[in-house]
């Protein structure tokens, strides 16, 4: 079945709590010691801290799944929570592209990220910022390379 995309509803919220967890600890967790990774995680990936966010109107999703499992989702922010002057500009922030690591390279990063630019470009921002840690070279070479795939 081909991976379907959509809004997440309040029955997603286990489902994308536990994909966030799930690919930041993939990509991350190896970088932490045990009790900080765990007290982010409960920070970030509570099921309250993700409901809020999902009920937060400043912000807005997208996941992709397929076959009813949740395999990636692209998170936005009206606004930046990054240290950055807009300059008077309307800027939405990239906040999280998360892939299981199974559907690397499928193109799903391609279609969150092009919904991500529309999303901006329809509620009128005229920049979209992300930021990448120094820690995540694949992340960084996609975004590096996504002007000649958009």
């Amino acid at each position: 079945m081909p991976i379907q995309y959509r809004a997440p509803v309040a029955a997603d919220l286990e489902a994308l709590a536990g994909l966030g967890r799930e690919t930041f600890c993939d990509t991350f967790a190896h970088l932490y010691a045990a009790e900080d990774l765990s007290a982010f995680l409960e920070q970030v990936y509570s099921l309250p801290s993700v409901e809020a966010d999902l009920n937060n109107p400043r912000l807005h999703y997208q996941i992709a799944e397929e076959d009813g499992r949740l395999v990636g989702y692209c998170k936005i922010g009206e606004g930046v929570t990054l240290d950055h002057d807009p300059q008077g500009r309307s800027v939405f922030e990239l906040k999280q592209l998360y892939l299981r690591s199974g559907y690397f390279g499928a193109g799903i990063a391609d279609r969150l990220i092009q919904w991500a630019l529309e999303q901006a470009q329809n509620r009128g921002a005229d920049d979209m910022l992300l930021s990448v840690f120094s820690e995540n070279p694949r992340a960084q070479r996609f975004y590096k390379n996504m002007d000649s795939r958009t």
